[in-house]
């Protein structure tokens, strides 16, 4: 909203107006605001979900320092989306449709987690919302962020064609617009279903090549597979990132950290000269991004100052199910996905042990008549809580793997 009345005040040269047109400095105000919001709004939050006894029961798992976490407020992810929502729509051009995107996203998974919380809390409903139900409302939201990036008008691909205008582009039956003859550059807008491989360059993945067998025009049925992926990573890494919140600012910190990775992705292949040197894809507009990824990192950094070893709130579902929801979908918009699994690496990790755990124990009381296990307890970060390793410990190290991988999934621009 800022941005527009500031648009408008440039047009008749006011002081300083001229500086909204710059994502840096939006995104930079971006972070402010949401570290504002966290740290002063957050205790008053606090103190208000203490008093309404919002807590939720912390299960005996027989970890150190376990009792002392009774009684801690949770649905602190409410302060969480405010700190998100409010800059995002000050700051950010609202009709982008990038923008649409994650605010619809926010709000989405920001209502499943709420909701899920409440029959917890209020309900006295240890379960929370049925796992069914949940699953639901994940899938529609993948459905949705699917079909948008496939199918909307404003969501493209832009590629310089000038040394080879006769350049054949799959799915040329979305190519609307050209520009430039006799010679002049020449730049082609087209929708496809590709997304960036990493570590292979000059090349891009195509879903819909997976109906290679259809003939010629396998591109036209591309949704097929497109959609049906975009809601399997909404829904794993939401899931994953609602795992990692066992212990105080680990998901929190996480999130912040992929966040900040995927940010860097937004800026450069929103911005035709970098993506180019890079050999990306350039997506125009996909650069105002970086205002709701600034939000977002000042959400999750300002709401460390609460929820960090001792944890004064928990963000519960209401905050963890959004982070993962998020980040896939900012993934997804800078056609970055295939990278979550070395970005997300602790989301992967934190769900692995589960999945591993489960089968394994399974498998060996089938056959043994007795279970056994891989890990002291999961998921993962338990384990090394069982091994007696403190808890503000096994989060730093965590933080420091996270940050490891995000570099590495940065530097994957460059090692192709």
């Amino acid at each position: 909203m800022l941005y527009y009345l500031f648009d408008y005040l440039d047009q008749y040269d006011v002081a300083g107006a001229g500086l909204f047109k710059y994502i840096s400095f939006r995104a930079g105000v971006a972070i402010i605001i949401s570290l504002v919001i966290t740290i002063v709004f957050g205790g008053r939050l606090i103190k208000l979900l203490h008093t309404m006894q919002v807590s939720d029961e912390v299960r005996n798992l027989g970890l150190a320092g376990e009792e002392k976490k009774h009684g801690t407020p949770t649905m602190g992810g409410l302060i969480i989306l405010a700190a998100i929502l409010i800059p995002t729509l000050l700051l950010a051009k609202i009709h982008n449709i990038y923008i649409i995107l994650m605010l619809l996203t926010t709000l989405w998974m920001g209502t499943i987690g709420f909701i899920d919380d409440y029959i917890k809390v209020f309900k006295r409903d240890k379960g929370g919302m049925r796992a069914r139900t949940k699953l639901i409302g994940q899938v529609g939201l993948g459905l949705i962020v699917g079909a948008i990036m496939y199918f909307h008008s404003d969501i493209v691909i832009r590629e310089d064609i000038t040394g080879s205008p006769n350049k054949k582009i799959e799915n040329e039956q979305y190519r609307f617009t050209s520009t430039g003859t006799g010679g002049k550059k020449v730049v082609v807008d087209y929708r496809s279903a590709t997304t960036n491989i990493p570590f292979v360059k000059n090349y891009q993945f195509n879903y819909g090549k997976v109906l290679w067998f259809l003939g010629k025009d396998y591109y036209k049925w591309a949704f097929l597979i497109y959609i049906p992926a975009i809601i399997f990573i909404v829904t794993a890494v939401s899931n994953a990132a609602n795992l990692t919140d066992g212990i105080d600012g680990l998901a929190t910190g996480t999130s912040a950290i992929a966040g900040t990775c995927l940010g860097i992705f937004a800026y450069l292949s929103g911005n035709a000269i970098t993506a180019s040197y890079l050999n990306i894809m350039h997506l125009p507009n996909s650069g105002e991004l970086v205002i709701f990824s600034a939000a977002f990192i000042g959400a999750c950094v300002g709401f460390l100052w609460y929820n960090a070893y001792p944890a004064q709130v928990f963000m519960g579902d209401t905050g963890s199910l959004t982070l993962g929801g998020i980040i896939a979908t900012l993934a997804i918009a800078v056609r970055k996905e295939l990278l979550l699994p070395i970005l997300c690496g602790i989301f992967v990790a934190e769900n692995a042990s589960v999945l591993l755990q489960v089968s394994y124990f399974k498998y060996t009381k089938k056959k043994f008549g007795e279970g056994r296990r891989i890990f002291l307890m999961s998921p993962l970060h338990h384990h090394y809580q069982k091994k007696g390793i403190h808890e503000a410990k096994v989060v730093t190290r965590f933080w420091i793997v996270g940050i490891m991988l995000a570099v590495l999934t940065f530097i994957t621009l460059k090692i192709r």
